[in-house]
């Protein structure tokens, strides 16, 4: 028989794993667990009877309004609310409350929570974020497979120059289409058949080193863009299969650092350390329009697989969204603290993804700018004994495969692939060597990596053949 000791151990077990399951799906709302932290950190400064910067955090109705600086909180956004920033500030002098110790680690979880999941005042309350459809839908129309598989054919011979030792793989693309990568080299893009890891080709850029390399919607187009630093950029297009030059493009000052081709093969994007976005038309070469927000580097470009919007990224870790055919500003994305050294369309246009110096990928909606997932960290280096100080974790670089999934390129010396919810699949170390592009096959099998030394790499995803 089960003493009434024992029952009332089993009972308060029975409790506490109840009380557990409960908390892993309850909803954070204001009334339940955020007004209360207000009210015991905040209100004396930001209440009905006194409100600092016009702020009042007594009522659910007055912290949405906001206060003298304007919104205080942003469904969806804590790391963008300023009520958060104001209280995670680590600055001590600046930090809310003032002249008080932080408010503990638990509850900034709780209101960070809370502005994540959408701003609810009660437990049955909606969340105030906008319902999004994000699940992957492959693109149709622009892009489709094309009749025939666009391989080169005899391609005419390219003198290379003379080098102590080759070039870094900065930047690599595979077709959409067919088994072929392209490959920055010194004033040349080497092409390779990813079936048979081989040579099959080279085109002559000898405007210099290759700084972005983009594969064409259908395949059939190769952009390569580059240059001198501080003398020359342009950027080219290549007919894939006869290597023929279609367009010269630009006539840049310096070296262009990004670039990219609109699905419908009308317009290039570039930019570089100018801080402007130039838009041309590649029928006639004419600028169509600039975009002159940035204040640092332009770091990358990339047109939506729509065609009609234009993301464009910078050295300080600024994102926007455009209109692709205006340059008419449509979102500002604003999560990384350094670099963008990446950004490529998913091909539904749904979702854009974004990775940076920070050790930070985003995969953002598009719909309304706000991030679907974030990974931080998402490189994370091992730390060498007896190192000391923070170690650099940056992505380095970042595509989407047709499946959605996303193959990335960091400081920790692997490639990673990421599924459609960004968890980690797999990962493909190369301890002597840091990798510096990455690209995935048409078919999704098989992923290329181009390092520092300038070696490639080939490895299999073990998914089958699409």
């Amino acid at each position: 028989m089960m003493t009434s000791q024992r029952r009332l151990l089993v009972a308060c077990l029975m409790l506490t794993a109840s009380v557990g399951a409960a908390d892993e799906k309850e909803v954070i709302s204001y009334e339940e667990q955020i007004k209360p932290i207000f009210r015991q950190h905040c209100v004396a400064c930001h209440g009905e009877d006194k409100q600092t910067a016009d702020l009042n955090l007594q009522t659910y109705a007055a912290v949405l309004k906001g206060g003298s600086g304007g919104e205080a909180v942003v469904a969806g956004r804590a790391s963008q609310s300023a009520l958060f920033k104001a209280i995670t500030d680590p600055d001590d002098n600046v930090r809310m409350p003032p002249k008080k110790p932080p408010i503990p680690k638990e509850q900034i979880e709780l209101i960070q929570k809370w502005i994540d999941s959408g701003l609810r005042e009660t437990a049955s309350s909606k969340s105030l974020m906008a319902d999004r459809d994000l699940k992957f839908t492959p693109a149709v129309g622009v892009g489709t497979k094309p009749a025939a598989s666009l391989m080169p054919e005899t391609l005419p011979a390219v003198r290379l120059p003379k080098t102590l030792r080759p070039l870094a793989v900065l930047t690599m693309d595979a077709s959409p289409w067919a088994p072929l990568v392209a490959i920055a080299g010194q004033e040349h893009v080497r092409l390779m058949n990813i079936e048979t890891q081989e040579e099959v080709g080279q085109l002559a850029f000898p405007e210099g080193v290759p700084q972005v390399i983009r594969f064409s919607r259908d395949g059939g187009v190769l952009m390569v863009a580059g240059g001198r630093p501080v003398q020359s950029g342009k950027v080219v297009l290549f007919d894939v299969s006869t290597g023929k030059r279609l367009a010269s493009i630009g006539d840049e000052v310096d070296s262009v650092m990004a670039a990219d081709l609109s699905p419908d093969q009308q317009l290039v994007a570039l930019g570089g350390s100018g801080k402007v976005v130039k838009v041309y038309s590649t029928t006639d070469g004419r600028l169509k329009y600039k975009i002159e927000k940035h204040t640092d580097w332009i770091t990358a470009v990339a047109f939506s697989p729509s065609g009609e919007q234009l993301a464009t990224a910078d050295r300080a870790g600024g994102i926007h969204l455009w209109e692709a055919s205006s340059g008419r500003v449509l979102l500002a994305l604003n999560e990384h603290k350094s670099s963008v050294r990446a950004l490529d369309w998913r091909g539904d246009s749904k979702m854009l993804a974004s990775a940076g110096e920070d050790g930070l990928i985003v995969w953002w909606s598009t719909v309304d700018g706000f991030p679907a997932v974030m990974k931080a960290n998402a490189h994370p280096p091992t730390r060498p004994a007896g190192s000391y100080g923070k170690l650099p974790n940056g992505v380095l670089a970042a595509h989407f495969d047709r499946d959605g999934n996303l193959v990335t390129a960091g400081r920790d010396h692997a490639v990673r692939l990421w599924n459609t919810q960004g968890q980690e699949q797999k990962a493909f170390v190369l301890p002597d060597s840091q990798p510096l592009s990455a690209a995935i096959s048409f078919d999704t099998r098989t992923i290329i990596g181009g390092d520092r030394s300038g070696g490639v790499r080939f490895w299999k995803t073990d998914h089958n053949a699409k």
